[in-house]
């Protein structure tokens, strides 16, 4: 016997809810609804009126995080403001009622937008290629890996299985790498947090199958050597793929395409202002250069007199990477931001995302440690290790945050920072919420000094408040109440 359902909003005899007129002609409900198919008892539901419903949802809403309600400087996930034209322009009916199996010649308008969108992208990254299908940054990693392995199947002797990877990469490089087949090797930083150049000299071999770089890096930091790079790796026959997590530092600044580099993903969700977060929705097109034109995936969507069109015809391709060609809603949103601003605006949201950065930086640097002197662009890397001294760990700093209404910085990473706190204010943040943001920081670095136990036990003003991480993260209970 199944268990009574308990609502304990439930008053019976409430409604929350009108149901349209039924326009489907009937005499009976047999006739549109098989017996076998209609309920036999009542479906156990709550009974709540709708000013109820629509309370219990705007309460849950305002329990969650996110970047319309504050500041949330997650570094390396540029979590910049979502404008809402994006929304607008994405929700037009004819877009939102459009299906991915509509024919091409009643798809034009459609198909013209992931054109465009393709050419500008092209533009940005200096590239000659794209493919928009990929639907987030890793499976971006992972298309980029399935085409260096392409080309090195139908292109190169030996067996090209090595995979180089600064010890700062974003996690999702090596394990990219591994799902595509590649033996990753880790390279080293240097004490300037680049890339050591006398230990990728010493990784690379007739195996190198090429090497996965984030440029600005995770500290934040430009690799001023990737011209040097770019030719150590394609002397020795490999290939170099750009994770283009950090391409917010680099519009209209700087080109993927210019500096050597042969693939490159973009983070439409970072870069250009579309949602993210919550697993999606997300969208990772990979922009590449002549080498790999071939073999990029079917269909690519091209122009010819003037008519858009899907191209399947590419017989060295590496075939779909995703079902259809993308997450469309994104497109129009990553459009909209981009013609926006113009070229001419798109350069100033770097320059101003380093701007702020750097201005941040300047008024915590000397309440936290620095973890590299080299000047940052966009984002920048603290350590908490003055704190910890008073037992106060980069995740008590990150939880005490709640308390004031900030949302925390990344943490304990990149790996090679102890006590890591990765903070990147992006382009759209005021100088008051950077200050107050700052100041709040610094006044938890003298709590740990003067009461480090505050610190320790926040938070105290969340509706959760301290948890057992370890028992937390075993025994998930994601129940509202």
């Amino acid at each position: 016997m199944r268990q009574k359902l308990i609502f304990e909003k439930s008053v019976t005899g409430r409604k929350g809810y009108t149901l349209p007129k039924l326009d489907v002609p009937y005499k009976n409900l047999n006739d549109i609804l098989p017996q076998k198919y209609q309920r036999k008892i009542l479906a156990e539901l709550p009974e709540i009126s709708e000013n109820e419903v629509v309370r219990h949802y705007i309460g849950l809403s305002t329990l969650n995080y996110h970047i319309d309600k504050g500041f949330y400087p997650l570094g390396s996930c540029t979590m910049k403001y979502n404008p809402k034209v994006n929304e607008v322009t994405a929700s037009l009916p004819q877009f939102q009622n459009s299906h991915p199996k509509t024919p091409e010649e009643f798809s034009q308008g459609s198909l013209k937008i992931m054109y465009l969108l393709s050419e500008v992208l092209k533009e940005l990254t200096g590239m000659t290629g794209i493919t928009l299908q990929p639907a987030a940054g890793a499976q971006g990693e992972l298309t980029a890996l399935l085409l260096f392995k392409k080309y090195h199947k139908l292109n190169s002797k030996g067996n090209r299985k090595k995979i180089l990877v600064p010890d700062s990469a974003h996690g999702t490089n090596p394990a990219s790498a591994a799902i595509a087949g590649f033996e990753i090797v880790s390279v080293k930083s240097n004490e300037k947090g680049t890339v050591d150049l006398e230990d990728l000299n010493k990784k690379i071999d007739e195996n190198i199958a090429g090497m996965m770089l984030t440029n600005p890096n995770t500290l934040g930091i430009f690799e001023s050597d990737i011209l040097k790079i770019s030719s150590m790796i394609h002397d020795a026959g490999g290939l170099l793929y750009m994770d283009g997590a950090n391409f917010n530092a680099l519009l209209g600044i700087a080109r993927p395409g210019d500096m050597g580099f042969d693939a490159v993903h973009i983070n439409l969700h970072k870069t250009f202002s579309t949602p993210h977060g919550g697993g999606g929705p997300g969208s990772g097109p990979v922009a590449v250069n002549d080498k790999l034109l071939p073999y990029l995936p079917i269909p690519t969507i091209e122009n010819k007199d003037g008519k858009y069109f899907l191209n399947y015809n590419k017989p060295e391709s590496i075939g779909k990477v995703h079902s259809f060609y993308g997450n469309f809603g994104i497109f129009i949103r990553a459009l909209t931001y981009i013609l926006i601003n113009g070229k001419d605006g798109l350069k100033e949201v770097s320059k101003n995302a380093i701007i702020n950065a750097n201005y941040l930086l300047s008024l915590l640097k000397d309440e936290y440690e620095l973890a590299y002197k080299n000047q940052p662009l966009h984002e920048f890397v603290l350590s908490a290790d003055r704190q910890k001294k008073n037992g106060v760990s980069a995740l008590n700093i990150a939880k005490r945050l709640l308390d004031y209404n900030f949302h925390a910085p990344t943490i304990y990473f990149p790996l090679i920072v102890h006590e890591a706190l990765m903070i990147e204010p992006t382009e759209t943040e005021t100088k008051e919420m950077l200050d107050s943001f700052a100041e709040t920081l610094i006044k938890i670095s003298n709590e740990a000094k003067e009461n480090p136990k505050v610190v320790i036990e926040a938070p105290h003003n969340t509706s959760i408040k301290k948890l057992d991480d370890a028992l937390a993260s075993r025994q998930i209970n994601v129940c509202y109440k």
